[in-house]
């Protein structure tokens, strides 16, 4: 109640005026969210009036998930509301991140059947920072480039770019292609299948060929081989032996070339895991025209 004369509030009548309970205001004084103005002759605490509108303050701020340090500050004048909720605002920012992840994991886990041990791996794997999953890459990048420095600087700068933007919120399908795709990296076998790869492009090279000659090669190959396949030519039809020709030419040692495209499923499956950590609904549009190749060199094998 009011005290005699005074015109300062109990903590029951603030708890009446407010809703809160003698509890909730107890504690926040204690904390010195709340200070008392003065205490009765008995050592009771009393307010003034104004504290009915600060406790609301401390409520709303409370209720919007800032800590009592933060709110101290408000109340203190030290920092202004706006700067308090913008702090709250990244951090929350980073917490829905970081619930987006947990349950992109979880779905992921669902759907797998996974044990606990491939959950605690993939958890792991989903959580690595950019920086973290480009050293991933960084680390694959050495070992299949390592010695080959006539290689096409474009296809080490676009294999260093693949498969490490994973956005901050991913869906299932991302975090379930990157923790696929982080373990291929690391797997020998597809190393070696990589590095045979590009050793076949140095093989290809001088140092006066230049820098994304291996993207005209791509390019011409999709333009070609896409019109080839839009007329609904076969590969091991004559007019795909004669699509070859146009490719690669009339003296190419045809069965050269497929051992250097032809380097497995598991080449195959590293675009698409790369197409789905970016959010393409299809894989990239060459992998079937490489596909195309592979069938028609395997049909035309040349003389």
């Amino acid at each position: 109640m009011t005290e005699d004369g005074t015109g300062l509030l109990t903590i029951g009548e603030l708890a009446r005026a407010t809703g809160l309970t003698v509890r909730t205001i107890r504690y926040w004084s204690d904390e010195g969210v709340l200070t008392p103005v003065t205490r009765s002759s008995g050592g009771y605490r009393l307010y003034d009036s104004a504290a009915v509108a600060r406790l609301e303050l401390i409520r709303t701020l409370r209720e919007l998930g800032l800590g009592l340090d933060d709110v101290r500050k408000v109340q203190a004048g030290e920092r202004t509301v706006a700067e308090v909720a913008a702090t709250h605002v990244a951090a929350l920012d980073a917490q829905i991140r970081s619930l987006r992840v947990t349950r992109a994991v979880l779905s992921t886990v669902a759907r797998r059947g996974s044990t606990a041990e491939e959950m605690t791996l993939m958890n792991k794997l989903a959580r690595l920072s950019a920086a973290e999953r480009q050293r991933i890459v960084d680390d694959f990048v050495e070992e299949i480039f390592h010695g080959l420095d006539t290689a096409d600087p474009w296809i080490r700068e676009r294999t260093r770019g693949i498969g490490v933007s994973l956005p901050d919120d991913p869906t299932p399908e991302q975090v379930d292609a990157w923790v696929e795709l982080a373990e291929l990296l690391q797997n020998p076998d597809f190393r070696a299948a990589m590095r045979r790869m590009i050793e076949f492009n140095a093989a290809d090279r001088t140092p006066d060929t230049p820098a994304g000659a291996s993207a005209m090669f791509f390019k011409r190959l999709v333009e070609l081989v896409g019109a080839a396949r839009e007329r609904g030519v076969s590969p091991q039809s004559p007019e795909g032996d004669a699509v070859l020709t146009e490719l690669l030419g009339a003296d190419t040692d045809r069965a050269a070339v497929l051992r250097r495209i032809n380097l497995g499923n598991e080449v195959a499956r590293y675009r698409e895991l790369a197409a789905a950590i970016k959010g393409e609904q299809e894989p990239p549009r060459f992998q079937e025209e490489f596909g195309w190749v592979v069938a028609a060199l395997k049909a035309w094998p040349g003389r």
